[in-house]
């Protein structure tokens, strides 16, 4: 939506006034128009302050001037000062990961405003809730070629929830301005939470003195601890008929339990219908319990398997799965498939589904989990934990606990490093897929990552918003993404976070490597644009920046390397060379050992990795 004439300006004459607001200030507004400005930012960050604002991430820069102040001299506010705006707009959108609250985002205008746009669009795709305010030229300074002016209207398109550009504050407009604060305020946690942007133009000069603020609202109604929405009478009869007595699973993705309430919902319900659980590591689901499955990736690779054990409903759970075997599998299975998701954002790129409901999963679970439904077969049950026990089996045989720092072991120890309560950060391209590959239950960790957009970009400045609301944090990324968002250490050593990051360093982009152009290309034009390796030392570069930094070369050099980063406290790298070929080959061992252990539990003969590798019909992933 929308919306370029909020009343900062008067009323037009005989206008009725808006709910609650007063019929004039208490004290007359400031007649300087500086003093004016000072006053109504001010007052923005007062009522943002009221409604629960606790952190605001500002860029630096001359027009954003009057802001800027009012945030810095508000009290009990957290003020983290990014130099780029990138990085800047990534760190905001981790703490609305992190704390459920939008932070205010401010830069000055021009192409600043620019820079907020990738983490503004994961934004939107993920349901964060971020409050972004640009400063902006006055109308006279528009379209003339003034120095450091773009046209800033609607900016970031359809990926925010709400659009508003009142102009230059005017004194006459002041009984307006806490219901523009508000307004703001709560559109970003909206039905569907996620970006809202505020274009505020500014006139020099830029510095003035605050005036008395107009008088305060009433709070608005605090939400209820815990609601939750299920679905209709109607529509729950409905799944309960399709669903009784088949043989059904829980595709449970980003969103699908937030905490652990709502992972009991989802886990009591397939209990009671003896379905397994395909959790990811970002669902909240993937725990230590008989039903969850977190070896779907490698089971369905192997052919005589995934052929055998195709469901007849699937209750999708929020987000996709990063696992292109698994969505591709589902796609060719025949079944009944409902997705539900909180917000609505019910992903469906095969068109496959029966119902997309917009529902809390955890509600869904426990209204289906009190109905009638019959159980499923009883054999389907036990055939889907004994595969998940044989897998596991063979991935803990295979990977063991010491030698060679692998990637899927480098996950692994990465995310047992994390404590309970604690938060891991993966980068939306190898390391989340091996976590969601090879990693077993995650039990009071929980795992974040990019998956709206699904980009590589700003994945450091995001841990570093995660780690400054939840502590500790680990970060396992990639040498590509940790060096596209270098300028997220800047100044990180003095941000007083708790944060390990971890860079998986195999000069390159290692996921292209498991992809069709890695065997069609000519390996010197593979590597041009591919590869690309980059030979650069990303431990000078942590230490160029002030972070410390080592390099470890073996399974035990990373978890001690782990265990003294929790000792010491504060951000450290710790980088874990990698081969890129070796790493293709370390996959396909994994792969061919738990298929080489289905074929020996089913009592066949060992079907060798070419099987393996035609499961879904290419054996590749998505980057």
């Amino acid at each position: 939506m929308t919306e370029r004439a909020f009343p900062t300006e008067p009323p037009a004459a005989g206008a009725p006034t808006a709910p609650g607001a007063p019929d004039a200030a208490p004290d007359a507004p400031p007649a300087d128009p500086a003093d004016v400005a000072a006053t109504y930012c001010a007052t923005l960050v007062d009522e943002w302050r009221r409604l629960g604002l606790t952190d605001a991430v500002v860029s630096p820069g001359s027009r954003s001037t009057p802001l800027a102040v009012a945030i810095a001299e508000q009290p009990g506010l957290r003020v983290h000062v990014v130099h780029d705006e990138r990085s800047a707009a990534f760190t905001a959108l981790g703490l609305g990961i992190a704390s459920g609250r939008p932070a205010v985002l401010l830069c000055t205008s021009g192409t600043a405003a620019a820079n907020f746009h990738p983490a503004v669009v994961e934004a939107h795709q993920a349901a964060v809730p971020v409050l972004v305010v640009t400063a902006d030229r006055p109308p006279e300074l528009q379209g003339v070629g003034a120095p450091q002016t773009i046209d800033q209207r609607d900016l970031y398109g359809s990926a925010v929830r709400w659009y508003c550009e009142p102009g230059p504050a005017a004194a006459e407009g002041s009984a307006w301005w806490r219901d523009l604060a508000r307004d703001s305020w709560v559109r970003t946690l909206g039905t569907t939470p996620g970006p809202v942007h505020l274009d505020l133009a500014f006139r020099e000069p830029l510095l003035g003195t605050p005036g008395p603020l107009p008088p305060a609202r009433e709070p608005l109604p605090a939400p209820t601890p815990g609601a939750s929405w299920g679905v209709v009478d109607e529509e729950l009869g409905r799944l309960v008929g399709a669903l009784s007595g088949r043989r059904g699973m829980v595709v449970a993705g980003a969103r699908a339990a937030v905490d652990e309430p709502d992972a009991e919902a989802v886990l009591g319900l397939a209990e009671r219908l003896g379905w397994p659980v395909l959790a990811d590591a970002p669902s909240g689901c993937r725990r230590g319990h008989p039903s969850v499955v977190t070896t779907a990736d490698l089971l369905l690779r192997h052919g005589p398997f995934a052929d055998a054990h195709r469901p007849e409903f699937v209750l999708r759970l929020g987000g996709l799965h990063a696992s292109r075997v698994l969505n591709e599998w589902l796609a060719r299975s025949g079944a009944v498939q409902v997705g539900v998701d909180r917000f609505g954002l019910v992903p469906d790129p095969d068109h496959l589904l029966a119902r997309a409901l917009p529902a809390d999963p955890a509600e869904v679970c426990r209204q289906l989990g009190a109905g009638t439904a019959a159980p499923a077969p009883e054999a389907w049950t036990t055939a889907w934990r004994a595969a998940e026990t044989t897998a596991r089996g063979a991935l803990d045989e295979v990977l063991g606990a010491g030698g060679t720092a692998s990637e899927p072991a480098t996950a692994l120890d990465a995310l047992a490093a994390v404590p309970p309560g604690g938060v891991l950060v993966t980068s939306s391209s190898m390391p989340v897929r091996d976590l969601e590959w090879f990693a077993p239950a995650c039990d009071d960790v929980r795992v974040v990552a990019n998956r709206g957009a699904n980009g590589i970009d700003g994945v450091t400045s995001t841990a570093v918003g995660v780690a400054l609301t939840w502590t500790p944090t680990v970060l396992l990324t990639g040498d590509i993404a940790f060096l596209h968002d270098s300028s997220a250490l800047i100044g990180l050593a003095r941000r007083g976070v708790n944060l390990a990051i971890v860079v998986v360093d195999n000069d390159g982009g290692g996921i292209f490597s498991f992809l069709p152009q890695a065997e069609r290309l000519a390996e010197e034009r593979f590597e041009q644009l591919f590869g690309t390796p980059h030979g650069i030392d990303v431990v000078a570069v942590a230490e160029a920046h002030g972070v410390p930094a080592e390099r470890v070369t073996s399974r035990a050099g990373l978890q001690a390397a782990l265990s003294g980063a929790a000792m010491r406290g504060g951000p450290r790298v710790i980088a874990v060379r990698s081969d890129r070929t070796e790493n293709v080959a370390v996959h396909r061992r994994l792969q061919d050992a738990v298929a080489a252990a289905l074929a020996r539990a089913a009592g066949t003969a060992d079907e060798g990795p070419a099987q393996v590798e035609r499961a879904d019909g290419s054996g590749n992933v998505e980057s």
